[in-house]
């Protein structure tokens, strides 16, 4: 079946709308565009810049996808933006291109929802199937990892990275990285424990769970310093892959510091 345009929309010149596409009332569909199969536009949505959206993907009434970044230091410069398949993004969302100083590219993975108003800034980098809740606001170069849950009205400090399978509570300002499989809640969050219900649901073994439980404690324990429980934990869970993974996060660490429990300020 080939695209199905409705006759207020406007399409440019240029656009590319393969197959199985819908594109609804008074929507707008820039030159550089293109929509995998089966995109469907509901209705005024504008869709510009150099943006791809994968299969299957459904945009919602008043989203704003790809025009310039909110960002004082882009010039022009034709950054793109990619957007996975079978994603939801609804109502007033706006997601932003890259910019020259961040790798000109926004990413945004595979089976994502974006919930009304909510924003993913410049040059973000985000993973499958993450859920971003209503009003939450991810500033520029920031990195989410596959699977991550954020509660409404977050709000996000430009290049933090939150890991897969974390958990953003409601209200929360995050301006520290957060540790795959944790749980941040506050202004300024705080670790509070590990995303237990996510793993479940997700049907993590439940031996793996128990290890990352016991080298969670040891990490965020107060004996010794965060780099010498680390590197404990990454000897004795030499074998477990999910702590592993928490372990090359806060190792990796560059630009910004760690999420911590409260009991923990003086670390930081």
């Amino acid at each position: 079946m080939s695209a199905v345009v409705h006759p207020s929309a406007i399409v440019e010149a240029g656009a590319q709308l393969e197959d199985g596409v819908i594109v609804g009332p008074y929507c707008h569909i820039g030159q550089h565009v293109r929509l995998a199969r089966g995109v469907e536009l509901l209705s005024h949505v504008v869709v510009a810049g150099h943006t791809s959206i994968g299969a299957d993907t459904r945009i919602f009434p008043f989203a704003s996808i790809g025009h310039q970044p909110q960002d004082l230091k882009y010039h022009g410069e034709p950054s793109r933006l990619s957007i996975g398949e079978r994603c939801q993004i609804r109502e007033n969302v706006t997601v932003s291109p890259g910019t020259e100083g961040g790798g000109m590219e926004t990413r945004i993975g595979s089976d994502c929802l974006l919930q009304t108003s909510s924003h993913v800034a410049h040059d973000c980098r985000i993973g499958n199937n993450v859920i971003i809740a209503a009003y939450v606001a991810i500033a520029g170069h920031c990195r989410i990892g596959d699977y991550v849950a954020f509660g409404g009205m977050c709000g996000v400090h430009q290049f933090v990275r939150i890991g897969a399978h974390a958990f953003v509570g409601a209200h929360s300002m995050i301006d520290a990285d957060v540790i795959p499989y944790g749980m941040a809640v506050g202004n300024r969050a705080r670790l509070a424990g590990l995303n237990l219900v996510g793993l479940k649901r997700r049907r993590f073994d439940r031996e793996a769970i128990h290890g990352l439980r016991a080298a969670y404690r040891m990490i965020f324990s107060t004996e010794g310093t965060l780099q010498e429980r680390v590197e404990d934990a990454a000897t004795l869970f030499r074998d477990e892959p999910l702590v592993q993974d928490i372990v090359s996060f806060i190792t990796s660490a560059k630009d910004r510091a760690i999420c911590l429990p409260a009991h923990m300020q003086s670390e930081e």
